[in-house]
């Protein structure tokens, strides 16, 4: 496997981790009580549309060709950092 392969396999498996989180947040919004609930789904919102951010820079990541590979990956690197930030605190104010 070469090392564009590894590093797009690493992402793939980061964002399957946040649909598993994702579930678990969906759940709790399925048990909440009707205030909590507004609040509960306001955040998996956010943490989906991250999500979806994240999975939007892979595509772009794996059909990068020869040359743009370093230019894209540079990019989403720096877009990966800022998603996963804004996940995980979408995360931590779940409850």
């Amino acid at each position: 496997m070469t090392e564009r392969d590894q590093y797009i396999e690493n992402a793939k498996a980061k964002i399957d981790q946040w649909n598993a989180e994702i579930d678990k947040m969906k759940a709790k919004v399925d048990e909440a009580e009707a205030d909590a609930k507004i609040a509960y789904q306001k955040q998996l919102d956010a943490a989906r549309k991250h999500r979806d951010e994240a999975e939007a820079k892979l595509k772009d990541l794996h059909e990068a060709s020869g040359d743009a590979w370093d230019d894209v990956k540079a990019g989403f690197d720096k877009a990966w950092d800022k998603i996963s930030a804004a996940f995980h605190s979408a995360m931590s104010r779940f409850g």
